[in-house]
């Protein structure tokens, strides 16, 4: 377990705190051409903490509810989209669905555009200053945006995405279940030097160039390590894993899986988005109560 920082728990309070003397100032426009006959699509406006205005599309199911609901965290890319690449249209029928476009991200880039290379480095010589504080919140600001419609059973709630799911759902019980695949904070500080691949090696390009910096890169990552967020977690969740004997593999993921204090599935990727993506599906299609998952068509 990593040594947990002296004020770890006043940080992130204290970030909540800042937060919360923010009002949400929805804005939301609905968008047509992305509408249809089965579910309404929004565009959302929200304030985060700077104060900084947030995006997100949020898509509601026609009919009545209340909806088990979706909550996508963001990738680590410029873009956020309605509904992740891959995934069947026809979900918006049986889901309220949000995804979030955070701080830098298309739609949410005035007056910060975020750099990719680089994001992963922004103002991490400070944990005040680092971007990932701000981006954190903005995910919290989502998922108490979200617990607001009316239309969502707050009962099943499910934050899918990154490291970020995790994060949101150690600072938020309303979440009720976890698909987390990680990638950018599970021990980062230990297990960059030995590797080469993008986005850590954002962190070895730093620490080349700001060796004096390592004590202060070292204490801001701690911050964000999700081992430490793990005991607060009080959602089911899936992790998945990358392959075995790969960097992120079910073995290395297992300190963090027993971390966890609910129940936990670990899924071992089988390199292929398609077996991978049909047991998402039929994991939270099983934990929301349903018969049949929702897959698209070139997955039947």
């Amino acid at each position: 377990m990593t040594e947990l920082p002296s004020d770890f728990q006043s940080y992130w309070s204290k970030t909540l705190e800042e937060l919360a003397a923010l009002p949400l100032a929805v804005e939301e426009e609905v968008l047509r051409s992305r509408s249809t006959d089965f579910a309404t699509m929004y565009g959302v406006h929200l304030t985060g903490i700077g104060p900084y205005r947030l995006f997100a599309y949020l898509s509601i199911p026609r009919g009545k509810g209340p909806f088990p609901a979706i909550y996508y965290l963001p990738r680590y890319g410029s873009v956020v989209e309605t509904i992740p690449q891959g995934t069947s249209n026809a979900k918006r029928r049986r889901y309220v669905m949000l995804s979030i476009g955070v701080r830098g991200q298309r739609n949410a880039d005035q007056p910060f555009a975020a750099e990719f290379p680089g994001l992963l480095t922004e103002g991490i010589d400070d944990p005040n200053s680092y971007i990932w504080r701000g981006i954190v919140s903005d995910c919290y600001r989502g998922m108490e945006h979200l617990l607001t419609r009316p239309e969502v059973d707050t009962n099943r709630v499910a934050a899918v995405g990154n490291d970020l799911a995790l994060i949101t759902a150690g600072l938020h019980s309303g979440v009720s279940h976890v698909v987390c695949t990680p990638e950018l904070f599970y021990s980062t500080y230990e297990r960059a030097p030995h590797t080469n691949t993008y986005p850590l090696e954002e962190i070895n390009d730093y620490l080349h160039l700001h060796t004096s910096s390592r004590t202060q890169v070292h204490t801001t990552l701690s911050y964000f390590d999700l081992r430490l967020f793990a005991p607060s977690v009080e959602a089911t969740t899936l992790l998945m894993a990358q392959g075995q004997g790969e960097f992120l593999d079910a073995p290395t993921l297992e300190p963090l899986a027993q971390s966890l204090p609910g129940r936990v599935d670990v899924h071992q990727s089988e390199h292929s988005s398609f077996k991978d993506g049909v047991f998402v599906e039929r994991w939270l299609t099983r934990e929301f109560g349903f018969r049949r998952a929702i897959l698209p068509a070139r997955w039947r």
